[in-house]
């Protein structure tokens, strides 16, 4: 397999932690999707990584579908329940944190391409509103468990690590070490596993 991504978007990693959990084997083809010459849309059209390339040249678009996928093919270390209100609980668990990048995505955009003058406060407001609200529902679902799912290390862990690694990463100016002990203590836990030493985000 060929995971097609970077080195610093928070879904990449999400996928490349997944990968070293379940011990599988793959390589990693280094895509910059923002520069003309890019070409990303040969193997997803929605131009968009992270995207997996399969042995038979068919390929997996958006990280959901992949780390739900790459869960299936191997019974090393499960991320997700098999069924039932437990597995929902999980994707709930990553599609909140996935929310909160994509709104802190949203203003690191806006921020970067986007002259002063031409910038939204309004709508950067409104997206920073997203972020303290997920990382506010995260600390609150999370309370005092070792895990976001209790006891069970999970795909939402993987989740929510992520997307902390990268508000740390992009946006140092958010102190949600000191907002919220419990994320922090979940992260520096997260942070000890091998699979997220290998893979915090770093400028290529």
């Amino acid at each position: 397999m060929k995971l097609i991504g970077s080195l610093t978007s928070p879904y990449v990693r999400k996928v490349r932690v997944v990968m070293a959990e379940k011990k599988l084997d793959f390589s990693l083809a280094l895509e910059n999707v923002w520069v003309p010459e890019t070409t990303i849309q040969e193997v997803n059209p929605l131009g968009k990584i992270p995207c997996l390339v399969m042995e038979d040249g068919s390929t997996l678009y958006d990280s959901r579908v992949i780390a739900e996928y790459l869960d299936t093919i191997s019974p090393v270390c499960k991320l997700l329940p098999p069924n039932g209100r437990d597995r929902t609980e999980v994707k709930v668990w990553e599609a909140l944190a996935d929310g909160v990048l994509d709104a802190a995505i949203l203003v690191f955009l806006e921020r970067r391409e986007r002259t002063p003058e031409q910038q939204s406060q309004k709508w950067i407001d409104r997206q920073m509103n997203k972020v303290h609200a997920g990382l506010r529902e995260m600390s609150s679902r999370l309370g005092e468990s070792s895990y976001c799912m209790g006891i069970h290390y999970s795909l939402a862990d993987v989740a929510v690590g992520c997307a902390l690694g990268w508000l740390a990463f992009r946006f140092p100016d958010i102190d949600w070490r000191g907002d919220y002990p419990n994320l922090a203590r979940l992260f520096d836990k997260l942070s000890e596993r091998a699979s997220f030493r290998d893979t915090v985000p770093v400028l290529a």
